[in-house]
């Protein structure tokens, strides 16, 4: 009898462990469209905040008039960066980047303009936004010019948004397929104990009180493979940070901190929802059909 009793605590361990990596397997694919899901939307983000906006000025534009300018601009809610270039500066970069001063053949005069150089929030840098924003900006005080790229800006876009339903289209799917994968080894760990389900059924015992250890066991079970997957998750992070500490920029504690709290929820609330599902399956069946399954 004692014999009988280890083989069949050593098989209920066996499965546990079975379970326990099966589902860290699940969750860590899991993880990682969650991921880099999120590091794609930051990255998004950052490539759309790069994008340039020129705004030019008159000639005879001063220094304090363009700064005031600047100041009236950090109101704006599309304004991510300004970076004002005056007359004189423009002259010297150019003049270090030709070798010559222009001046020489200007009659001593500067040929340049002072500029501003903007940058917009990620929500504003799309050529709907922009437009406006440009009829704005050239609306104001010696502004002479607008200019961005707005081929790029829309080539960009539209390769993100590309990018963004596939990242949605393979998480949905991944998760489908993670749900039918955990369903059925939690299945096949219940399914073992069938008998002793209907047994406890027999005896009068509800079906909460029947169904209540399983899931607890496969909740406890899920979350051990959820440890597991984060623990695996942050050490390819880790490797990938070593490689390139500039991922850093786009995967953010916020990122990380989604992404492990994915993995446990996941773990967790779809393990205790496949056992309440397979052992009300067992309920349900009469003491002929466990034979036949």
């Amino acid at each position: 009898m004692g014999k009988r009793r280890n083989k069949a605590s050593k098989r209920s361990s066996l499965q546990a462990v079975t379970l326990c990596i099966s589902i860290a397997l699940v969750l860590i694919l899991l993880g990682i469209v969650v991921f880099f899901g999120l590091t794609g939307r930051n990255l998004s983000a950052s490539v759309k905040e790069n994008f340039v906006v020129t705004v030019m000025f008159d000639q005879d534009m001063t220094t304090p008039e363009a700064q005031g300018v600047c100041q009236k601009l950090k109101t704006r809610p599309y304004i991510k960066n300004i970076q004002y270039v005056s007359k004189e500066q423009a002259l010297k970069e150019a003049t270090k980047e030709m070798g010559i001063n222009p001046t020489e053949f200007t009659d001593g005069e500067n040929p340049y303009q002072s500029f501003l150089e903007l940058t917009m929030i990620s929500d504003y840098a799309n050529n709907d936004s922009l437009t406006w924003i440009s009829a704005e900006l050239k609306k104001m005080p010696k502004v002479t010019e607008v200019n961005y790229q707005k081929g790029l800006i829309e080539v960009v876009n539209r390769n993100l948004a590309k990018i963004g339903i596939g990242l949605l289209f393979l998480a949905v799917l991944l998760t489908l397929v993670s749900f039918s994968l955990i369903n059925n080894t939690v299945r096949l760990g219940i399914y073992a104990r069938r008998f002793s389900i209907h047994t406890m059924k027999l005896v009068g015992a509800s079906w909460g009180f029947i169904r209540r250890p399983f899931v607890l066991r496969a909740v406890g079970i899920g979350f051990l493979g959820a440890v597991i997957a984060n623990l695996v998750l942050g050490g390819c992070f880790y490797a990938l940070y070593n490689f390139e500490p500039d991922i850093l920029n786009v995967a953010t504690w916020q990122v990380l901190a989604i992404t492990a709290g994915v993995v446990f929820l996941f773990g967790i609330i779809i393990t205790a929802i496949c056992a309440n599902i397979s052992v009300s399956s067992f309920l349900k069946m009469k003491a002929g059909e466990l034979y036949k399954i």
